[in-house]
């Protein structure tokens, strides 16, 4: 038997790409639903070899479903996400909103499996920050093996990861400057057509921004609270696809080679490390894939015990739509969906 499903936030590019990989995962959907807000009634989007219409949240019952994907912002999830978790489902929510509560388990199956057994709690599960995903899922088995101190990251995250209309400002950018037309910033504080900004969001009192605080907390809930990381974000002019330059300090010595040896039995990870002028992956070959690409593995001359690292993952898919219906699936594994809130 199958579950009962709804997908929040469905005629987005993550809520899109949820229904495309529970297809292509052959998740066990018996009823599917396609929810959104009430502007997006009646939009058809793809399921399997047809369409389904959106229905309106606000007049939907989710007493009548087992589980919730959710791609909305973090002000919706708020005000929704603890309101259908009450009502009986599994709420995977792909917003920052429930990351960092105590009592939501915040998931990468790769990473951190047993916490989604504290997920009854309130029927939620955060999935984690697209650019944080990528970066445990290669820190994990690293870190299992000689234990990082010390993290240094600098991110080079696509537009996608803002969502569409930053992708039509990219596109529509990058049309207007062969023309001599005007590039006028609207979803980004600059142009980003043959750019790069380093500021994502909002600045934090220290000089931060949200976005690196997110994925410095995010990683210590997941992974090590121990491990030192700070981290700069830079929006690229790439559609899809982020990439993170990873410096890493370790307690014990840990060569390239045997880094690479354990990284390539990791899972969720695919070693592509050549000496060739082609042998490392770029966010052009990691979109519409499912791995995390870990290329560039080389020592750090610079700390004791360093190593550095290339990563790269489709943001859309692993950073967001690929991670929240792993986590579906863990939770089918051990029996958690259709268990009921704690009051």
């Amino acid at each position: 038997m199958g579950y009962r499903v709804a997908v929040v936030g469905a005629t987005g590019n993550v809520g899109r790409e949820m229904l495309s990989i529970l297809e292509e995962l052959k998740f066990p959907v018996d009823k599917i639903h396609a929810l959104a807000s009430r502007k997006s009634i009646g939009v058809d989007v793809g399921w399997k070899d047809g369409v389904i219409q959106c229905e309106d949240i606000a007049q939907f019952d989710f007493s009548k479903v087992d589980l919730v994907l959710m791609s909305v912002s973090g002000a919706f999830s708020k005000e929704w996400a603890e309101r259908i978790g009450a009502a009986g489902p599994l709420v995977i929510d792909n917003s920052s909103a429930w990351r960092m509560d105590p009592d939501v388990p915040l998931i990468v199956p790769e990473v951190n499996p047993d916490d989604i057994e504290w997920a009854h709690r309130k029927n939620i599960v955060a999935n984690p920050n697209c650019s944080t995903i990528q970066l445990v899922v290669a820190l994990k088995p690293l870190h299992d093996a000689a234990k990082i101190k010390r993290a240094v990251v600098a991110t080079y995250q696509s537009v996608s990861g803002s969502g569409k209309a930053a992708m039509d400002e990219l596109w529509g950018q990058t049309k207007e400057v062969f023309v001599l037309g005007p590039t006028e910033p609207k979803v980004y504080p600059k142009q980003i057509a043959f750019n790069v900004i380093p500021f994502a969001n909002n600045w934090m009192d220290d000089g931060y921004t949200d976005e690196e605080h997110k994925m410095r907390n995010e990683t210590h809930k997941m992974l090590d609270p121990d491990i030192k990381l700070t981290v700069t974000c830079v929006r690229v002019p790439v559609f899809v696809g982020h990439s993170e330059a990873v410096h890493l300090e370790f307690e014990r010595p840990i060569s390239d080679t045997e880094a690479r040896e354990i990284l390539r039995e990791a899972p969720g990870v695919m070693v592509v490390d050549k000496h060739e002028r082609t042998g490392y992956v770029t966010p052009k070959e990691a979109q519409g894939e499912f791995a995390v690409f870990v290329s560039r593995i080389r020592k750090d001359p610079t700390v004791e015990h360093g190593l550095a690292l290339w990563v790269v993952a489709d943001n859309l898919r692993k950073g967001a739509a690929l991670n929240a219906v792993q986590i579906a699936e863990l939770a089918h594994e051990r029996g958690l969906i259709g268990r009921k809130v704690l009051v």
